[in-house]
C-alpha cells in the first residue's frame, strides 16, 4: 500500500487548519487504497496554531507537527516538512482551505503520467495584489528557470518521493521551491481544480515578503541578472564613449558651442546609478555565498510532535 505524505506550512491558521486536516482524512479514507501522514509545520505563527496542531496530533497519530524556532518563510517550512516525510507520494497544500483537499486525487492520479503535478485554478480567489505577485513570479520563473509558458506553478502540488529527495540535496539558506522542483524533473504538468474563497484572514504575503521572494528567485538559481548587469554596463560605456566623441567633434566644428552642465550631471547620475545597481546585485550574490559558507540554517525546529526521531534543524 502506497503512503501519501501531506506537507502543510501553517501561519495564522488556528481557525482553519482543523477543517483542512478533517477534509484530507475524509478524502483519503473515502478513496481507500492509501496510507497517509499529515505533517503540519508551524512557521513561528503569532497565534495559537501550534496548540491546535498538538491537539490534532493527539487525536490522530497520523497527524504530526513541527514547530519552527522563528519565521523562516513558506519555502523553508516546506523543506522542513520534506525532511521528516516517509511517504511514497508527497502532496503540498495551503493551511487556509483555499486549496481543495477533496480534489487531491486529480493530482495524484496524474502521477502515472508525470513526476510532478501542479494544480491549475479555473478562477483564482486571491486579491488583486496577490494575483499581481503571482504573475510577476510566473514571468520570473519563465525567464530564469526556463519554465514552459503554459505551465502554471502553484503552492498546491503532488510529486513522487524521489523529487523531494532531490530537493533536499539543496542545503543552502533561502530555498526557492519552484526552482528546486523544476530542476529535479521535466515531467511536469497541470491539473485543473477549483479555488475557494479564503475562509478567514488575509494572505501572509506582504509586499516586503513578495519582494524578498522575487530577490530569492533571481539570485538562487540563475546568473542571468549578473549577465544583464554586464550587458547594461557595456551599453552604458559605449553610449558614454560615443557621447564623448560627439562633444569633442562638436567643439572642434563649433568653438563657441556651450558646454552643458545639465547634460554632464545627467550622464554622471545615470552612470553612477547603474554602477550602484550592479554593485548591489553583485553584493547580493556575494552575501548569499557568505551565508552559505557559514551554513546559515534553512530552518530550526523548536520541537516536533508525533515523531519518534527528533531532528532540530538543517
Amino acid at each position: 500500500m502506497e503512503k501519501i505524505s501531506f506537507v502543510i506550512p501553517c501561519y495564522r491558521s488556528e481557525h482553519t487548519i482543523g477543517a483542512v486536516v478533517d477534509e484530507i482524512v475524509g478524502t483519503v479514507t473515502a478513496h481507500g487504497g492509501y496510507d497517509y501522514e499529515i505533517i503540519l509545520v508551524n512557521d513561528s505563527s503569532p497565534d495559537n496554531v501550534m496548540d491546535v496542531i498538538a491537539a490534532l496530533s493527539q487525536a490522530n497519530p497520523r497527524v504530526k507537527g513541527l514547530d519552527l524556532a522563528r519565521n523562516f518563510g513558506q519555502h523553508s517550512a516546506i523543506m522542513a516538512g520534506f525532511t521528516y516525510l516517509t511517504g511514497d507520494i508527497v502532496v503540498c497544500l495551503d493551511d487556509d482551505g483555499q486549496t481543495p483537499a477533496n480534489e487531491m486525487f486529480k493530482l495524484i492520479d496524474k502521477l502515472d503520467e508525470a513526476d510532478l503535478v501542479f494544480a491549475e485554478y479555473k478562477t483564482k480567489q486571491h486579491s488583486g495584489f496577490r494575483n499581481f505577485g503571482s504573475k510577476v513570479n510566473d514571468l520570473m520563473a519563465r525567464w530564469l528557470l526556463s519554465k514552459p509558458k503554459e505551465l502554471k506553478i502553484m503552492s498546491y502540488f503532488a510529486c513522487r518521493r524521489y523529487v523531494t529527495d532531490e530537493v533536499l540535496r539543496y542545503e543552502n539558506p533561502y530555498p526557492y521551491m519552484s526552482g528546486l522542483l523544476l530542476r529535479a524533473t521535466n515531467k511536469v504538468c497541470n491539473v485543473v481544480v477549483n479555488h475557494r474563497e479564503r475562509a478567514e484572514g488575509t494572505s501572509g504575503y506582504s509586499l516586503r515578503k513578495l519582494l524578498l521572494l522575487w530577490v530569492n528567485g533571481f539570485t538562487s538559481f540563475s546568473v542571468k541578472p549578473l549577465r544583464i548587469a554586464t550587458v547594461l554596463g557595456t551599453f552604458t560605456a559605449i553610449v558614454g564613449f560615443c557621447y564623448g566623441v560627439y562633444v569633442i567633434i562638436n567643439k572642434i566644428v563649433n568653438p563657441h558651442a556651450p558646454m552643458g552642465w545639465s547634460s554632464t550631471m545627467a550622464a554622471l547620475l545615470f552612470i553612477g546609478g547603474m554602477i550602484m545597481l550592479m554593485l548591489g546585485m553583485v553584493g547580493e550574490y556575494v552575501g548569499r555565498i557568505y551565508l552559505s559558507i557559514n551554513r546559515a540554517p534553512q530552518f530550526v525546529i523548536r520541537r516536533a510532535v508525533g515523531f519518534e526521531d527528533k531532528k532540530h534543524g538543517k
